[in-house]
């Protein structure tokens, strides 16, 4: 007896359906959750190294990332620097070993304002891995989305063949410069736009169809599709299944481990929302920015402005932790037991 379309629609999860629309991308530092999910990618960034490094089961990776930035020599903050490399790499070189396609690295946060300083970052993230034996074509650099950031993308991608992937994204601006500098891969932030919303208007709660994080990355990906821009959209930083659900067909999607279990327990039909067909008949009017429009427009958007700068603030202290949790340790193999 044959079963209706609609039927094995009811009878799948709802993250199996979902993949059937969207690249799955697991938003963890945890092999386990990786390994559960079958994601395609990876992503990673400080506060979830920090949060893993934390974990008995990960400390031989920490250990040998301590041996590595000793060995290295120089002085101690380069020692601590060369750590921290080696440390993030490490993670992806595992993740790699679970995933069949790439795994994101991020840039430290700090050096949100330095393009060169981004850069030079990135390049060395990237030689190792080549060390390791993993291609860049496996690895998408995560730097911030400012200015100097996406320029710093654009620079990566034509003179280095490095594919970036640009974080702490909230603005339309910012959406149209990383398109315009032609990187590989956005990942606009949902559930941190929501939550300005929720913290800053009366609306204290949204359908997923009205998620004014929901509702940008739509916006984002219909300008892409509609233009031909060859950047891809992967929305992020979800806070509740609906807000997925209602972003099937988007490029990729990185989702955190809980919300990914939720997916898998849940049977409702899941349906394609964005299409480059859709997108093709959207009002939208392509703009062009340089530096100062780029600037004007992103300051016009309190939302953005606000979250960029908590983004970059957090990211940044969590690099501080982990950094600290490494002198500690650095300074213990040194004096011995």
């Amino acid at each position: 007896m044959s079963v209706s379309p609609d039927k094995r629609r009811k009878m799948e999860c709802a993250l199996d359906q979902l993949k059937k629309y969207t690249v799955v991308v697991a938003d963890t530092g945890d092999f386990n959750a990786i390994e559960a999910y079958k994601p395609q990618d990876a992503t990673t960034n400080p506060s979830l190294i920090l949060a893993a490094a934390k974990m008995p089961t990960y400390q031989q990776l920490v250990d040998q990332a301590i041996k590595y930035g000793i060995a290295s020599g120089g002085t101690e903050e380069e020692q601590v620097t060369n750590t921290m490399d080696k440390l993030f790499v490490n993670f992806g070189l595992e993740i790699l070993k679970i995933i069949p396609g790439r795994v994101s690295t991020e840039v430290d946060a700090r050096l949100s304002f330095d393009k060169d300083a981004m850069v030079a970052r990135a390049q060395r993230l990237i030689s190792l891995y080549e060390e390791a034996g993993v291609s860049k074509e496996r690895v998408l650099i995560k730097l911030s989305s400012t200015w100097e950031g996406i320029q710093a993308g654009r620079e990566l991608e034509e003179k280095h063949g490095i594919h970036c992937n640009m974080t702490l994204l909230f603005s339309f601006a910012q959406a149209v410069a990383c398109a315009e500098a032609q990187v590989t891969l956005i990942s606009p932030f949902v559930g941190r736009i929501l939550d300005w919303y929720k913290e800053n208007t009366d609306c204290k709660s949204y359908e997923p169809h009205e998620d004014p994080g929901v509702l940008s990355v739509k916006k984002i990906y219909n300008y892409y599709k509609k233009f031909d821009y060859s950047t891809v959209v992967m929305g992020a930083s979800f806070r509740n299944t609906g807000q997925v659900k209602a972003l099937a067909g988007c490029d990729l999607l990185t989702i955190s481990p809980g919300l990914l279990g939720e997916l898998s327990e849940d049977n409702s039909s899941v349906s394609c929302t964005l299409t480059p067909k859709g997108a093709k008949s959207s009002d939208l009017e392509q703009l062009h920015l340089d530096e100062k429009t780029f600037r004007w427009l992103h300051n016009e958007d309190r939302m953005a402005v606000e979250k960029l700068s908590d983004g970059i603030r957090k990211f940044a202290a969590d690099a501080v932790k982990l950094e600290s949790m490494i002198k500690e340790k650095i300074l213990n193999v040194k004096n011995g037991p």
